[in-house]
């Protein structure tokens, strides 16, 4: 009978402890790397949504993990700090990301009968990076909130080979 060689699975070479090994500093790599500052295209998207105007910190809440395994399908919400009546009201939030190949994820429109600001969706992250979410209100002000997303298993990456 005629023995074959080890397989490449199999190989001594490739023990699960060496798998486990450089899966641990693969992950320690992605952890220490910290999500870079925020990008000229990040930037430009934002203004083009506000039409320039300024956008201020605060009223604005972006719940989402800051460690994510897998990048294909992550939960977010955004609420924001409105009494959604006709005189003050939320009109649109808006949610921006940094390192996708498109900058603007999601655009929610709301009035003032949706009783409150508050919003949720699941979306696909390429990598690690910086999501800002958006408000306009009803007074033509704009507000935000920006999170640093660690992602481990990158998702909707376009081939630039």
């Amino acid at each position: 009978m005629r023995r074959l060689p080890p397989s490449p699975v199999t190989s001594p070479d490739l023990s699960r402890r060496r798998v486990l090994q450089g899966a641990a500093a693969l992950g320690a790599w992605v952890q220490i790397a910290p999500a870079s500052a925020s990008s000229d295209e990040l930037t430009a998207a934002v203004a083009g949504y506000t039409g320039g105007a300024p956008v201020q910190r605060g009223k604005v809440r972006l719940d989402i993990a800051e460690l994510v395994d897998n990048g294909n399908v992550v939960p977010l919400s955004v609420t924001v700090d409105s009494p959604m009546t006709a005189s003050d009201h939320v009109r649109a939030i808006a949610i921006f990301n940094e390192k996708n190949p498109q900058r603007e994820v999601v655009k929610f429109t709301l009035g003032p009968r949706a009783g409150k600001a508050s919003v949720s969706t699941r979306i696909r992250l390429a990598t690690s990076q910086q999501l800002v979410a958006v408000a306009h209100l009803s007074d033509g002000s704009y507000w935000s909130h920006t999170v640093n997303v660690i992602v481990t298993l990158a998702a909707c990456i376009e081939g630039d080979t």
